[in-house]
């Protein structure tokens, strides 16, 4: 399985990526070793995630929601 998720850094800004093992990711995020965008906003906190079959869907997905507004990304976690 692959994921496209979204995660809250510590000072509110927001996150998108996406892996096939969601656990591993965050704990890697959290860690210093995920992405460098969030080595200097520890700690990182998951809000949102969808599930792909494949990696090529959860790419496309991660490049859209990285093409929303602020806004549109918080009323898309909102609608868990």
């Amino acid at each position: 399985m692959n994921y496209t998720y979204i995660l809250e850094c510590a000072d509110g800004t927001l996150y998108t990526g996406w892996t096939n093992d969601l656990e591993k990711r965050v704990m890697a995020h959290n860690k210093g070793k995920g992405g460098k965008y969030t080595r200097t906003r520890l700690p990182v906190r998951l809000v949102y995630s969808e599930s792909f079959e494949t990696k090529q869907q959860a790419m496309q997905r991660e490049y859209a929601i990285k093409q929303l507004t602020r806004s549109e990304k918080e009323k898309l976690i909102e609608q868990l």
